[in-house]
């Protein structure tokens, strides 16, 4: 729980945790995370080092933090998968052990972030001659801009 409070903390996107004690596994647990940029998982990762060195655990492995696509942390009982949120898609660690209980880790002080669209008005096109529409889109195509 920890390491998912971390990864909130530098505001990780979709951060899942799978609890793997039911199958043959190298772990307890998976701590999936994704940022989406570079530098984001980055500070993820590095904010879930230095939180979990604060409480006295030593990480035993650390991987990926050359290319910063797909960060593994290593804690023993606990790995912590840091992606970069187009990788995450392409490997989808959550499909590959989809037969193991997992639980989305939401921190009542981050909000997720969802797109809003607002509803615009279609506005009627005018009614132009076809001799001035044909001149407006030849001026637009000298300036390079897009003929509509």
């Amino acid at each position: 729980m920890a390491i998912a409070k971390a990864a909130s903390g530098k505001k990780a996107l979709d951060i899942v945790i799978l609890d793997m004690r039911r199958i043959p596994s190298v772990s307890d647990y998976f701590v999936i995370a994704s940022g989406s940029s570079t530098t984001q998982v980055r500070a993820i990762s590095d904010n879930i080092a230095d939180v979990l060195k604060e409480k006295g655990e030593r990480v035993w492995h650390i991987e990926g933090a050359g290319e910063a696509l797909w960060i593994l942390l290593d804690y023993g009982n606990v790995v912590a998968h840091v992606f970069l949120d187009q990788t995450r898609r392409f490997y989808s660690l959550e499909k590959l052990w989809g037969g193991v209980p997992k639980k989305r880790f939401s921190d009542a002080k981050t909000k997720p972030r969802v797109k809003v669209f607002s509803k615009s008005k279609k506005v009627p096109k005018r009614a132009v001659g076809k001799k001035k529409r044909q001149n407006v889109l030849w001026r637009n195509r000298k300036r390079g801009r897009p003929i509509s």
